[in-house]
This record gives structure tokens, sequence and C-alpha cells, in this order.
């Protein structure tokens, strides 16, 4: 499904952009996590939760994107493995955002 090297590219800068928004997104929605969590690690928390919203918002993204072409079957392993290739700037957001 995502061998359409236009889907890749656009999904790829879809979550780029949502990356940029984690800080700002941090900063507003979760003052004090580890209380309200009650989670051991801040990171590993938050790294979790948005690797999940970006999941969830890749397959809405992709379902409009293909919603005109034939289609197909996405793999949410596959959309998992393409976040997975930003997780360095992941967690570096989300780190400044905290620190």
């Amino acid at each position: 499904m995502l061998q359409d090297s236009t889907i890749r590219k656009s999904l790829d800068q879809y979550i780029q952009r949502r990356i940029l928004e984690i800080p700002t997104e941090i900063k507003q929605t979760f003052p004090a996590i580890k209380q309200i969590w009650k989670c051991e690690n801040e990171i590993d928390f938050l790294y979790g939760y948005y690797v999940g919203k970006i999941e969830e918002g890749s397959l809405h993204y992709l379902l409009k994107a293909t919603r005109a072409s034939a289609g197909g079957y996405v793999d949410t392993f596959e959309i998992r493995g393409i976040i997975e290739t930003q997780k360095q700037d992941l967690q570096k957001a989300i780190k400044s955002a905290i620190n």
C-alpha cells in the first residue's frame, strides 16, 4: 500500500508536522504528567502516547488520501514502522517540552 512514493512522502510530511507540534501540545496539555498519570518515566509515557496518536492520525490521513483511488489494505505495523523511523526526532521534541 505505501509503496506509492507520493503517498509515502505525504505521510512522512504529516508525521514531521505532528512532531513539530508536540512541544507546544505538551506544554499546554500535560503540565504535571507524573502526578496526573502516575507514570515513572515521562519520556517513555509521552513517547508511547504520541506514537499512538500519530498512528491514529496517519490512518485517518491515509483513508482520505486513498479514498479517491483504488485504496487497499493499510497495515498498521507498516505505519508504526514509518513513525519509528522518526524516533529520535519524536524523543527530542518530547524532551524539549518537559525540560
